[in-house]
């Protein structure tokens, strides 16, 4: 199977530019809805199966994950066969699992499901940011559309948020599934009319042994991050994260010795690439793992409705939009390095407000925190993915491409799985605790306890058996769902953190990158 592939790149931008742009915007917002869509939905789906928090982890981890694990090997697969042809393919696809995952008959399908749409999407959401970079010339118009495409992408988890929210007071939970059908529609109708095929696509061989091991690498990696904090799942954690270190020693063996590597190490070794995407990685993730955790606290704990949850993050949305042009803009005149770290130290203090909330915490407070986070983000978003395409050559632009979304992909799975793991650990612990000073605590089976500290809704279930304790079992399950977040937003802090110290040390300043991007580009012209 081959494709035509021409080494040009427009000059500036391609035919009908915006049209261009709109279609792939709107590729990128079907991924990212679908990544949001279970979040606000997970108190229902946990009620409608009784199930643990480390399954709720799993659906809302799923999407990512499947994405995470896909991205590499298919972002070689577009580079090589047709980078339009997977885009068209994904969007398809999402509307065919969209409805898997709607009408799941257990939790174990619905994860299987959201697996599957994070699959879809790794054929989608790559393609797009490398079909801007292929397509816009270097300099203002493709900053510009690299920030634009940041900001809406990153919105998209509010709008699906919101959505969603709105959706679930009137519909069962599985209609949130159905949010991207409708975008996907339209982007794959845009897609197909206006977006140019073959463009600056290479004639390399695909490393198919290097993307399967790649795909096994990061699900074990991400899984086992999910399940090792945990308890009753540490060691089959463990074992998924020892198997993932192996298959990341095989995989980086193999990138060396192919002769046409899925991952380019040389080109990963450069600094203006792999410190970026280590600071995007975990700014990307830990915005993720907020909202993730933030959704079950509001609701679980204030006592909002699926539609005030999916409000309160509306703010973020806003920070993201407004900053965006303003990102594209001080990267272009102050450098990578200054922007991300503002970026970071607004995502950092959002961090540090949510380690106040608590039961009595106001709507207008809880806002707050995340329209500072959505400023943050919205000021490292633009300069990780922008460092990440200019620092590699154009014929390899799926593997940048690919690279900047694992930073919010890997990242999100990653961040979600260890502060979902936080939060489950540290209600069980919580809760344990609780039960063991109680009066009660030598009347209570074993079977009672496991169920109490499996998560909030299971927790809520045993109340309704039992309903002469079903107010200490409430209050039980909120105090520990408190300290589960905190110990969760505590972390995530601290993640940010070392972020920031990663991006200070190793980005350079702008006079240096500018330096080593054009060292880059002469001695790629050279290859």
């Amino acid at each position: 199977m081959s494709s035509p592939a021409s080494p040009t790149v427009p000059a500036d931008a391609p035919p009908r530019p915006r049209l261009v742009l709109t279609a792939l915007i709107l590729g990128a917002l079907v991924c990212n809805i679908n990544l949001a869509a279970a979040n606000i939905a997970l108190p229902d789906i946990g009620d409608a199966f009784g199930a643990g928090q480390t399954a709720l982890n799993l659906v809302a981890v799923g999407c990512s994950l499947g994405l995470a694990m896909s991205v590499l090997y298919l972002g070689a697969v577009a580079d090589r066969y047709g980078r339009k042809q997977l885009l068209v393919l994904g969007l398809a696809l999402t509307v065919v699992v969209s409805f898997f995952a709607a009408f799941a008959a257990s939790i174990e399908m619905l994860v299987v499901a959201r697996i599957c749409t994070g699959i879809a999407a790794g054929m989608a959401y790559p393609v797009t940011l490398s079909l801007i970079t292929a397509l816009w010339g270097p300099g203002r118009q493709r900053t510009l559309a690299i920030a634009l495409w940041s900001a809406v992408s990153a919105t998209a988890t509010v709008i699906g948020s919101v959505l969603a929210g709105i959706l679930l007071l009137w519909f069962w939970w599985g209609a949130a599934f159905f949010l991207a059908v409708p975008f996907a529609v339209a982007a794959l109708v845009l897609v197909v009319l206006f977006v140019p095929s073959h463009v600056a696509e290479n004639s390399d061989r695909v490393d198919h042994l290097g993307g399967v091991l790649s795909v096994f690498m990061v699900a074990c990696l991400v899984l086992g991050l999910s399940t090792v904090f945990v308890p009753t799942t540490a060691t089959f954690g463990l074992i998924l994260l020892v198997s993932g270190a192996v298959l990341l020693l095989l995989f980086g063996w193999r990138q060396r010795r192919a002769r046409s590597p899925l991952y380019d190490l040389r080109i990963a070794r450069r600094r203006m690439f792999w410190a970026p995407a280590t600071g995007g990685l975990i700014v990307f993730g830990s915005l993720m793992g907020a909202m993730f955790v933030g959704q079950q606290f509001q609701q679980n704990i204030l006592g909002y409705s699926t539609l005030d949850a999916s409000l309160s993050i509306i703010p973020a949305g806003v920070g993201l939009l407004l900053v965006a042009p303003h990102s594209a803009r001080l990267v272009l005149a102050r450098g990578s390095r200054f922007t991300m770290l503002l970026g970071y130290g607004f995502v950092l203090l959002g961090f540090i407000t949510m380690l106040f909330w608590n039961a009595t915490t106001p709507f207008w407070w809880v806002s707050v925190a995340y329209l500072v986070i959505g400023i943050g983000a919205g000021f490292a978003m633009t300069p990780a993915s922008r460092a990440i395409t200019e620092s590699t050559p154009v014929r390899r632009v799926g593997m940048a491409s690919a690279t900047a979304d694992l930073q919010r992909d890997l990242g999100g799975s990653i961040m979600q799985g260890v502060l979902g793991a936080i939060l489950a650990a540290g209600f069980a612990r919580s809760f344990g605790a609780l039960i063991a000073g109680s009066d009660e605590a030598d009347s209570i089976s074993a079977q009672v306890v496991a169920a109490l500290q499996a998560s909030y809704a299971s927790a809520m279930h045993v109340a309704e058996q039992y309903p002469q304790y079903k107010d200490q079992i409430v209050q039980a399950a909120q105090q520990s769902l408190v300290d589960g977040a905190i110990a969760a937003y505590a972390v995530g802090a601290i993640a940010i953190a070392l972020g920031a110290v990663v991006v200070a040390i190793f980005l350079p300043r702008r006079e240096r990158e500018l330096a080593l991007v054009a060292a880059y580009e002469k001695e790629d012209a050279g290859r």
